[in-house]
This record gives structure tokens, C-alpha cells and sequence, in this order.
């Protein structure tokens, strides 16, 4: 049986990652490699809160939190060219052990409970966590509080 510390391992691992030149602009580079970490379940509730429904601000807050060498900040990181930020992005999701297509991601982005996750999130302002603690009934509750979306457009 594994023990929680072997369990845990995974998420303090640090990997090298040599960028390829072509990503990088016509001056040679001789050194490459930055060094990433996966993120863990807090990188992706602080990011699903700063970015809200922004791909573009997720995927740089992700190469972002990951990113141990060079640290930028998130003004640097959306500085990038976008093909050296697709690959970046594609690193951390790899080392994150995240491999959700985007068929899938929208699958799931269309479940009646995500969308009441995200619609909460929304109007109340509340967090993943505060979220998760609601039981069925409460949620449906709060849901029935809200305006419809035609109330919305009539409003």
C-alpha cells in the first residue's frame, strides 16, 4: 500500500525542459532550459478564480505557476510569443497529468452541475471550496434564488 508521502512525491518533482530554438527568435541560445513543477490542486482553484472564463489568462497563469526558473511574472508570461506559450502549456499539462481534449473539456463544461458550479461562482462570488461543501438541496435552493436568464434579458 502506498503511503501518503509516496503519494505526494509527485507534486514537489522540478523538471528541465529544453525549448526548442525555433520558438525562441533567430539569436541562437546555448542554454535552453527552464525548469517547471506540476501543479497541484490550489494552483488550479487559484487559477480557475483569477481567470474566470479567460483561456487565454489560464493558460498563462498555468506556464506561470509552473514555471520555477526563470519565475516571471504573469505580464511576462503574456508577453510570449503564443507558439512558446502553447508549448509550455503543453509541458506543465503533461507533468500536471492533465490530458483532457478540448471535446472532452467542453463535455464537461456542459454538465448541469458544472454549469450550476459556475453560475454560484458567478452571482455569489463564492469559491470552488464553498461550493463543494453545499449539499444537492442546498444548491438547487440557491440556483431557484437567481433570476432566469430571460428574467435577465427582461430585467
Amino acid at each position: 500500500m502506498l503511503t501518503a508521502d509516496q503519494l505526494l512525491a509527485g507534486s514537489h518533482e522540478v523538471t528541465e525542459v529544453e525549448i526548442p530554438q525555433a520558438l525562441l527568435g533567430v539569436e541562437p541560445v546555448t542554454d535552453r532550459r527552464v525548469r517547471l513543477r506540476p501543479l497541484s490542486i490550489d494552483d488550479l482553484r487559484l487559477i480557475n478564480r483569477a481567470a474566470h472564463d479567460n483561456d487565454e489568462l489560464t493558460a498563462a497563469l498555468m506556464v506561470q505557476r509552473a514555471l520555477v526558473e526563470p519565475v516571471l511574472s504573469a505580464q511576462q508570461v503574456n508577453a510570449m510569443s503564443a507558439g512558446l506559450l502553447q508549448f509550455l502549456l503543453d509541458e506543465v499539462n503533461g507533468l500536471s497529468g492533465i490530458h483532457v481534449s478540448e471535446q472532452e473539456l467542453g463535455e464537461a463544461m456542459q454538465d448541469p452541475l458544472a454549469q450550476a458550479s459556475i453560475r454560484l461562482a458567478r452571482e455569489f462570488g463564492w469559491t470552488p471550496e464553498e461550493i463543494g461543501e453545499l449539499t444537492m438541496g442546498q444548491v438547487l435552493m440557491h440556483l431557484q434564488m437567481l433570476p432566469t436568464p430571460t428574467d435577465e434579458y427582461n430585467a
